[in-house]
């Protein structure tokens, strides 16, 4: 088997562990901010950003765990644990949605005049925090920090539309643009949700990783010297940055053990090449009867 571990499994836990810790903090200064605004949809926000606090612990617990090498119980590893973690957090994502637009629904229909001051103060401070946390969850590519970067960019978009509002009703007596902001975001927010919870489900259900072409790998792999045929190929991704391969080949019946070797080596090679970390490779002689080859 080729074993290929190029990735950093230390950046996506840093990166979780800052989130979190910047999350929960500012929840707690939202909660105080809220009471002295009078405003219900900072209120709703400091509920909304403690629900999302407790999806970047979660996060981090399940991206931490992920790093286990295999044992006993996981031949694989742990890698596809970060994958739980980001469904957890994409079915929290819409948890958390449908509360804002229950929140929000209501107060476009009886509209109210919060302390605007507070708000401008409080969106600003809420931007900045938010917007250095999506910013280092960007930098990773597991798709748990692909989705809590949803989970903090709505909050960065949020703030950003309570900061517009606000200084909007500062001067214009118009209550009901705070809430229909917050409905548009939540709209778009549920869309890029249903994106990225699509895509872990497609890596749970072992589907070919995208970007690879089975039908063009086999085809490559056929064409190396002393193959005659492959057959029983299957790709999938443990969690969508280490992809698997096994793969049946059947070779030349005079094929010595030197040339099986080489065959191998350079079967793994153009395996590594097309971005798939791990191959399993079984060599097959032409008069063997494999029940596989039509799978």
């Amino acid at each position: 088997m080729g074993h290929h571990h190029h990735h950093n499994h230390d950046a996506p836990i840093k990166n979780i562990r800052i989130a979190f810790f910047l999350n929960i903090g500012f929840t707690i200064l939202e909660i105080i901010g809220g009471f002295y605004t009078n405003s219900m949809a900072i209120l709703s926000d400091a509920l909304h950003d403690l629900g999302d606090s407790l999806s970047l612990g979660i996060a981090w617990y399940f991206q931490k765990v992920s790093t286990k090498g295999r044992d006993s119980k996981f031949s694989y590893g742990y890698r596809r644990f970060s994958l739980l973690g980001a469904i957890v957090n994409g079915l929290v994502l819409v948890a958390g949605s449908v509360f804002i637009l229950s929140e929000a629904i209501p107060r476009l229909l009886n509209p109210q005049m919060p302390e605007t001051t507070g708000m401008i103060i409080l969106s600003v401070f809420g931007i900045l925090v938010n917007g250095f946390a999506v910013h280092r969850l960007q930098q990773g590519h597991s798709h748990n920090e692909e989705m809590l970067s949803l989970h903090l960019l709505e909050d960065v978009l949020g703030w950003a539309a309570v900061l517009i509002a606000s200084i909007v009703m500062k001067f214009v007596d118009w209550p009901w643009l705070d809430p229909l902001l917050s409905i548009l975001i939540s709209f778009w927010l549920l869309y890029n949700v249903y994106k990225n919870l699509r895509k872990s489900l497609r890596i749970i259900l072992q589907a070919i990783p995208h970007g690879l072409d089975i039908g063009m790998v086999q085809n490559e792999l056929e064409g190396l010297q002393g193959v005659r045929e492959v057959h029983d190929m299957h790709i999938w991704s443990l969690d969508g940055e280490y992809h698997v391969l096994t793969a049946h080949m059947v070779v030349r019946e005079e094929m010595s053990a030197g040339e099986r070797i080489t065959l191998k080596e350079t079967a793994r090679k153009l395996i590594k090449d097309k971005g798939i970390d791990h191959s399993t490779l079984e060599l097959e002689s032409p008069e063997e009867d494999c029940h596989l080859q039509d799978c």
